[in-house]
């Protein structure tokens, strides 16, 4: 997809109003006018709503991607660094583009079947990630129970911080890192 700054700013301002007013709700015409530029000129960028969506989920994850690959290249290689690299690197991706993180939680399915599949390899990429990371934690026995269930609960209970957590609260993403590692840890491994 087009990467030009002025997409890139464009596709910003739609995740917010995404999600401000839901995908649906949302119309060329509000995003032409949260953008400052006239309904016609929006497509000289994306050529429908559609677009704009899968630009939205599309920079959302590839930011996800980034963030989690640079913070396991620089913690050491022992399972519980690992866990809590990912989970810091995920809550930090969750709310640094936290607009684009809430649109494809909860407009994935908005998404035409052409979007889907273009945008399925980066979502199932991060996934592949976490599980590498879940499967070195379990192997160590850092953490047990089953893969699957693991990987959902970790998940849900990150994702779900969109809805309750405040960056400048007191709380930092190490501390709810360090948190959600101490809550699942089997023993003293």
């Amino acid at each position: 997809m087009n990467a030009s700054p002025r997409r890139k700013e464009l596709t910003r301002q739609a995740a917010q109003l995404f999600v401000q007013e839901g995908f649906d709700r949302t119309t060329v015409r509000m995003l032409a006018q949260e953008m400052g530029i006239k309904s016609g000129s929006l497509f000289h960028h994306f050529r429908d709503k559609q677009e704009i969506l899968a630009a939205v989920i599309e920079e959302g994850t590839q930011n996800a991607l980034v963030i989690a690959h640079r913070a396991l290249e620089k913690c050491d290689n022992s399972p519980g660094a690992r866990f809590h690299a990912m989970a810091r690197a995920h809550l930090e991706t969750l709310h640094a583009d936290r607009n684009a993180h809430v649109v494809a939680l909860y407009e994935w399915r908005r998404l035409d079947v052409e979007a889907r599949d273009h945008l399925s390899h980066l979502r199932d990429a991060y996934e592949a990630l976490w599980q590498q990371v879940i499967d070195e934690a379990l192997e160590a026995g850092l953490i047990h129970g089953d893969r699957f269930l693991v990987a959902r609960f970790v998940m849900g209970a990150l994702n779900w911080t969109v809805r309750w957590y405040d960056p400048q609260g007191p709380r930092t993403p190490d501390e709810l890192a360090d948190e959600l590692l101490a809550m699942i840890r089997h023993g003293s491994a």
